[in-house]
């Protein structure tokens, strides 16, 4: 091969840690995904603390559950995004969970600059079903060719930051209650809850897919010391991997 038709070396960081859910799992399905792009070169960590590793990355992708970084943390990785990085964010990243079985769940409102730097910051859920999901820009290349689609997954519920900064590109709508969280009432709450969107941050932009729980025998200890269901959700759908595809590719730098 030419040296013209080599691609050049990428380094990308991914976060995956937390509580309750399945780490291991989301840790491997997501390195399979980025394994699929040999020239990308990754590096692994359970919080966002390497901020110098996190920081001279060329990417960053994020799979966690209540893990609350640091203030030096979010400062860096908010500077390192306004100067053009690019960041995969999933699932539970912008969720801090404080639970002390039997009190409700409660989400502390505990990282407000990180909530910001996001857009959002997860409250609450209803009990895990299927929902429907609806393409909020069906002409957006993330999303396009992509069907609406059902899954059986976490249904997040979220306080937005600036709602109007983000662009919207999958949605659902659901009004109701959900038992178990503080809180608990969204009987009064504008239906439509984003499912995927992005946020321009400085030069920088930020991916975020609240999808993909996943949780197996032994990831809700501080309640149960055997889980009894296992549950994969939207990891077990096409469509959710075709949105990680896309997603790994608009991280690095792809714009079709």
């Amino acid at each position: 091969m030419a040296d013209k038709d080599r691609p050049e070396r990428v380094d990308a960081y991914l976060v995956a840690g937390g509580r309750f859910h399945d780490i291991d799992y989301a840790r491997l399905q997501l390195l399979n995904l980025l394994a699929e792009h040999p020239h990308v070169r990754v590096k692994v960590g359970s919080d966002y603390e390497d901020i110098e590793s996190i920081t001279a990355a060329s990417f960053l992708v994020s799979y966690t559950c209540d893990v609350r970084p640091s203030e030096a943390a979010q400062a860096a990785i908010g500077d390192w995004v306004a100067g053009g990085g690019r960041w995969l964010a999933l699932h539970g990243t912008n969720a801090a969970l404080d639970y002390f079985p039997p009190n409700p769940v409660a989400a502390p409102r505990c990282f407000p600059v990180w909530a910001e730097l996001l857009g959002t910051q997860f409250l609450s859920h209803p009990p895990i079903a299927p929902f429907p999901v609806q393409l909020a820009d069906p002409d957006h290349w993330l999303v396009k060719g992509i069907e609406p689609f059902e899954t059986d997954d976490e249904l997040y519920l979220c306080d937005y930051h600036n709602r109007d900064s983000l662009h919207a590109l999958l949605q659902t709508e659901w009004q109701g209650e959900t038992p178990g969280f503080a809180d608990a009432d969204w009987t009064e709450y504008d239906p439509v809850h984003l499912v995927m969107y992005t946020k321009i941050h400085g030069d920088g932009e930020i991916l975020y897919n609240n999808l993909g729980h996943c949780r197996g025998h032994w990831d809700m200890t501080d309640a149960l010391p055997y889980y009894p269901v296992i549950e994969r959700c939207s990891w077990e759908i096409p469509q959710y991997h075709e949105l990680l595809r896309r997603g790994l590719r608009w991280a690095q730098g792809a714009s079709s």
